[in-house]
């Protein structure tokens, strides 16, 4: 993988991390519902549904890191190929900004680490 592929994948496994950290720690906070939009009532029953997200967004962030850290591009791909369904989903069954925080990123990082196979191979 070409150094801007790495640095991609390591700002999107970076940003995920960010997202274990708002789903696991924030989420019942006055921070967590203000970022969320939700009130104290609906963070605390959904409480055990954002920790497992927040999860979630964890082993797309070790797996990211661990492509960039590695230079596996294979890895790189795989991971951001679930980044990019995870926030269309998102988008779909949340907010559409999840398709502009967390899929559009994915989907430019993808493509760095797509070419970067190209410019190995020149």
């Amino acid at each position: 993988m070409t150094l801007l592929a790495r640095i991609a994948a390591t700002l999107i496994g970076l940003l995920h991390l960010g997202f274990l950290y708002l789903e696991m720690v924030l989420w019942t906070t006055p921070t967590g519902q203000e970022i969320f939009g939700t009130t104290a009532d609906f963070a605390e029953e959904s409480a055990a549904l954002a920790l497992n997200q927040g999860l979630y967004n964890g082993f797309l962030a070790a797996g990211l890191l661990w492509a960039a850290v590695t230079s596996r591009r294979d890895v790189a791909i795989f991971f951001l190929l679930c980044v990019i369904v995870a926030g269309a989903v998102g988008a779909w069954s949340v907010s559409l900004s999840i398709l502009w925080i967390q899929a559009v990123p994915g989907a430019a990082a993808l493509l760095l680490a797509l070419l970067s196979g190209r410019w190995a191979k020149a």
